[in-house]
């Protein structure tokens, strides 16, 4: 391994929303080049009509055609899109979409070259990226595609200093839950969010809440059987295989009192039930990370912001916080690396036998 700093990719999203302004003032502290070395996959063109337009300061980019030439400790941009590219603040457009399926591809492709070693994705408008070459219903899914190993299983877990709270079911209708639910999707689920409760935010026996489907936890069958005929039966099964599982929960119960501040990992059900009240809770510092790849990704956890696009009224804390997260959780995962390198083997003295060590091989 080399000394170089972390190189974090970030990507410029929907070229309509708030994804310049965001990235353009979380980039103001030149203190993050002591971190890292920031690579925008972009247009210069675009980063200078938005500096200029929110009277914004001047940051000096050093513009390179690949990952193979990145620069550390200055920042760095990638143009991605043409110089005619048109930028209309606020509209969602077939064009914004092209660019923002643009700068992902490159990422990702310079992320699995080893040209750059963190993803951080600014908002995409998960409609108009729709083409024949992307067919996802969003990052999460795309990168599960694009950056899994066999048998990987992306997750998306919705983070601050508070809270950490992934989901079983992700992009679907909210009508298609309940039969997607099963006993082994929410095993698996909860089996990725412990492995990464410990991996990537360093927590050796992490607590984990499970939030149920139904109103009241389904009282007794009363209200849904999925909590009696599948939710705790999989929170039995992953107890047996010693994680520490508690729930279901009922979920307003559960936030309305302050609960979850006793857990490291909460899993809710399906999208907007953990959404909503982390969003509620977050503030503006709240980041969205994909869990279970063997690459580190990372975003802010709001949207395109097309209603005050062009205003300068955009927050870069989520921004912010998505880059600090993923140097975080790649500085975790290679202490975890190190840690676990070269275990000890398990020895033993047997008792009365003048401590003849007995070898039984390397730790599982």
């Amino acid at each position: 391994m080399n000394n170089r700093k972390i190189r974090v990719a970030i990507t410029h999203g929907d070229i309509n929303g708030i994804s310049y302004e965001v990235i353009l003032k979380a980039l103001e502290d030149t203190r993050l080049l002591e971190l890292c070395t920031p690579v925008v996959y972009g247009s210069a063109k675009i980063a200078a009509f938005y500096r200029k337009s929110l009277e914004m300061p001047q940051l000096s980019f050093s513009q390179v055609d690949s990952g193979a030439e990145i620069k550390d400790g200055v920042y760095n941009i990638i143009n991605v899109v043409g110089e005619d590219t048109k930028v209309e603040p606020g509209v969602a457009s077939e064009i914004a979409g092209r660019a923002a399926f643009a700068a992902l591809e490159r990422s990702v492709a310079d992320l699995r070259a080893g040209h750059v070693d963190v993803l951080v994705t600014a908002p995409i408008n998960k409609k108009n990226i729709q083409s024949d070459t992307f067919r996802f219903p969003g990052h999460t899914e795309y990168l599960e595609a694009s950056l899994g190993e066999e048998g990987d299983k992306a997750m998306m877990i919705l983070c601050n200093d508070d809270m950490r709270v992934a989901l079983t079911t992700i992009h679907i209708p909210l009508a298609d839950v309940p039969r997607t639910l099963t006993k082994d999707l929410i095993v698996e689920r909860i089996r990725t969010l412990n492995a990464s409760l410990r991996r990537d935010f360093a927590i050796p026996s992490p607590r984990i809440a499970v939030l149920s489907l139904n109103p009241h936890a389904g009282e007794d069958g009363l209200l849904g059987a999925e909590e009696r005929d599948i939710i705790i039966p999989a929170i039995e099964e992953a107890k047996e295989r010693r994680m520490l599982v508690f729930g279901p929960y009922a979920v307003d119960g559960f936030f309305g009192i302050g609960r979850f501040v006793k857990f490291d990992g909460i899993l809710a059900m399906y999208h907007d039930q953990g959404l909503a009240p982390f969003k509620a809770l977050a503030m503006d510092n709240g980041i969205n990370f994909t869990a279970g790849l063997p690459y580190v990704r990372t975003s802010p956890d709001h949207g395109t912001g097309y209603d005050i696009a062009g205003r300068g009224e955009a927050s870069p804390e989520s921004m912010r916080s998505a880059i600090y997260a993923a140097i975080d959780i790649y500085r975790n995962r290679r202490r975890e690396d190190a840690a676990t390198r070269h275990p000890l083997r398990r020895q033993y003295y047997e008792k009365g036998s003048d401590n003849v060590v007995l070898d039984l091989g390397a730790e599982d």
